[in-house]
C-alpha cells in the first residue's frame, strides 16, 4: 500500500469525510493555496524535522506560518533541532520534500501540530504526491493523528 491509499484507509476507517482534488505540481504551501483556490492558512504543512540529530519528528503547521525549531527543541529536550535533509525525508516519509502529508507515512512519528491549525473550519494538504490535495474537516484531522498540539 503506498502513502497515498494509507491516507485513505485511515479516514474512511475513521469514517471521516474527505475531498480528492488533482491540479498541477506544486512544491511550497503558496502555489498550494493558490492551486486549491483556498485561502494560505488553510493548509497544512507537514515539516520533517531531527532531534539531537538522531530522531525524527514531525511538525505541522499552517501554511502561513515557518516552523519554530527552538519551541519544537525545547519540547523534545533536545539540544537542537533541525529540518531533515530530501534524502531523510524520503527514506522516513516515503515522499518528497513538499508532498509530505500530516499522516499515512511509511513509519510513525511523533507528531507536534499547531494549534492554529484547529482555527480552520476546514484544511488541506498533499496527499503524498505533488499533484492531489486531499481536503478535510480540521477537527478530524486530531483524530487521523493524535498529535501534541503546541
Amino acid at each position: 500500500m503506498n502513502i497515498e491509499q494509507n491516507i485513505y484507509r485511515i479516514m474512511r476507517n475513521k469514517d471521516i469525510p474527505f475531498g480528492i482534488s488533482e491540479h498541477e505540481p506544486v512544491y511550497a504551501s503558496d502555489g498550494a493555496a493558490q492551486v486549491r483556490g483556498v485561502v494560505l492558512r488553510t493548509g497544512v504543512k507537514a515539516m520533517l524535522l531531527k532531534a539531537d540529530d538522531r530522531k525524527h519528528i514531525l511538525a505541522l503547521l499552517p501554511g502561513d506560518k515557518q516552523v519554530n525549531l527552538v519551541k519544537i527543541a525545547q519540547l523534545e529536550g533536545a539540544k537542537q533541532v533541525k529540518l531533515a535533509d530530501p534524502h531523510e525525508v524520503l527514506a522516513v516519509t516515503g515522499c518528497t520534500i513538499g508532498s509530505v502529508p500530516p499522516f499515512g507515512h511509511l513509519t510513525k512519528l511523533k507528531t507536534y501540530m499547531d494549534k492554529d491549525i484547529l482555527e480552520n473550519e476546514c484544511v488541506n494538504f498533499n496527499a503524498g504526491k505533488h499533484t492531489r490535495s486531499v481536503s478535510m474537516k480540521a477537527r478530524d484531522l486530531v483524530k487521523c493523528i493524535s498529535p501534541i498540539l503546541m
